[in-house]
């Protein structure tokens, strides 16, 4: 295929379902029962997240405590909660880093979190900052529980999230009632596709993947561009022509002057080749490295999300395991995967139908492999054919995979539950919508593992 080479074509509008549709989120594991429509995030008040501890806490917005002294001496960081409110985890961070004159990089937190929503979350600093938080006052960012800990937050080391989420505008129809409550009964039990959300991507702008492949192919001049002056028609009119002059404008100066404040990175890269002109690798060494390893991680997860919807549309089961697939041993019912796996269908019956009773039981799941430098695709016998299918239709370098970035940045490959199932889902309230009139709202709850995103949950019941 020439430029179907992950999707380039602009959504006329912003249709979610078919911008979607661009990053592999195609299918869904409810498709016998219809959605009930809505939409989500009316208010950042309307989606609220919660970070679960690895020892299972939930954290608490309005929690606090007093601060112990830094007396030990041991004590080498400054760990707090960060309470943010319609602002993404990258932001926050760059505002600390501003006020509290620190480098990034001594800046940790396990996981992001959604930018239009009030969510909770761990944090640490490198360093004393005990009593500098407590005075730190920035617009819609609270830093409570602050506290000294001898080790950091570390990426990953949370167990999930805990989410309050309000859809609106749904439908006024007959027995809505009891449609929310089979949809909530049947996502319960069955689960919905891993995918990764449009977050990984770009909400507006989903083209993280494509900027992370040319970086992986080396192009970083296509990258530059695809991050800096690709035309997306869901972006406002005024951020276009923006975009466009990098296109069109041979003065730099001019670019860089007329590209707003909030679009901070690719200001930092535009002011690069004004100081050294055509150095387009060095555009990607100026912003930082989470950022660097978020582009690379979307495309492997643009590969993720396209292997399980190609599963289904080549007719393969999507909620029981066939030959060839790959089941992972949970640490406890409907939590994180573990290093215990097995092929089912390898010619012992008698084991295949435990590993059936265990994923019935939530105690295993089938995974597929998030592909790395290290993967070896014969320990994954179905997705090595589901692969090769895939790359020859999507046009990618069968070695992309051996880029010194995937080096550079230790992917060395994983894997991951193909389905997931939530804990804890439950309405909490379903009355007439105070926003949109003659509709309703839905109020409800649940907790979902890390790297796991509620917006594909959401999905599963708008649809």
């Amino acid at each position: 295929m020439t430029e179907k080479e992950i999707n380039y074509t602009e959504p006329a509008e912003f249709n979610e379902r078919e911008i979607e549709k661009l990053v592999g989120i195609d299918i869904y594991s409810t498709p016998e029962i219809k959605g009930i429509g809505g939409t989500y995030k009316s208010s950042y008040k309307d989606f609220i997240v919660k970070e679960i501890t690895n020892k299972g806490k939930i954290l608490q917005i309005k929690e606090d405590y007093p601060s112990p002294p830094f007396l030990d001496e041991k004590d080498r960081y400054t760990t707090f909660n960060l309470i943010k409110i319609n602002k993404d985890t990258f932001e926050a961070v760059r505002e600390l880093e501003k006020f509290l004159k620190i480098d990034s990089n001594n800046i940790s937190y396990s996981g992001l979190k959604d930018k239009c929503a009030i969510s909770v979350q761990k944090i640490s600093i490198k360093g004393n900052f005990v009593e500098k938080l407590k005075r730190l006052k920035i617009r819609d960012s609270f830093y409570r529980c602050i506290t000294p800990t001898k080790k950091p937050v570390k990426l990953g080391e949370n167990w999930g999230n805990n989410f309050t989420i309000v859809i609106r505008s749904i439908p006024n129809i007959k027995k809505i009632e009891k449609e929310v409550e089979n949809l909530i009964d049947l996502i319960s039990s069955c689960g919905f596709p891993n995918y990764y959300g449009l977050q990984r991507y770009g909400m507006y702008r989903p083209n993280s993947h494509i900027v992370g492949k040319h970086l992986l192919d080396g192009d970083y001049e296509k990258a530059f561009y695809e991050f800096t002056a690709t035309i997306y028609s869901t972006e406002s009119p005024r951020v276009q022509n923006i975009r466009s002059m990098v296109n069109k404008e041979n003065n730099l100066e001019k670019v860089y002057d007329a590209f707003p404040n909030y679009l901070f990175y690719e200001k930092l890269m535009i002011k690069h080749l004004l100081d050294n002109p055509k150095d387009f690798k060095g555009c990607f060494d100026v912003i930082p490295n989470d950022l660097k390893n978020l582009l690379i991680s979307a495309f492997q997860s643009f590969i993720f999300n396209n292997l399980i919807s190609l599963r289904v549309k080549m007719g393969i089961p999507l909620l029981k395991p066939v030959k060839g697939d790959v089941i992972s041993v949970l640490e406890d019912d409907n939590s994180n995967v573990t290093q215990i796996k097995y092929i089912y269908g390898n010619n012992d019956k008698i084991y295949d139908k435990y590993l059936k009773e265990a994923i019935m039981l939530n105690r295993a799941v089938i995974v597929v492999p998030l592909i790395g430098y290290d993967t070896n695709l014969d320990d994954f016998p179905l997705i090595k054919d589901l692969y090769n299918i895939l790359i020859k239709e999507t046009n990618i370098n069968e070695d992309i995979f051996k880029s010194n970035l995937m080096y550079q940045y230790q992917f060395k490959g994983s894997f991951r539950a193909m389905i997931i199932k939530p804990t804890g889902l439950k309405t909490i309230q379903l009355k007439d919508d105070d926003l949109f009139p003659n509709k309703k709202s839905l109020r409800f709850e649940f907790s979902l593992p890390k790297g796991t995103y509620a917006t594909m949950l959401l999905r599963e019941i708008i649809k």
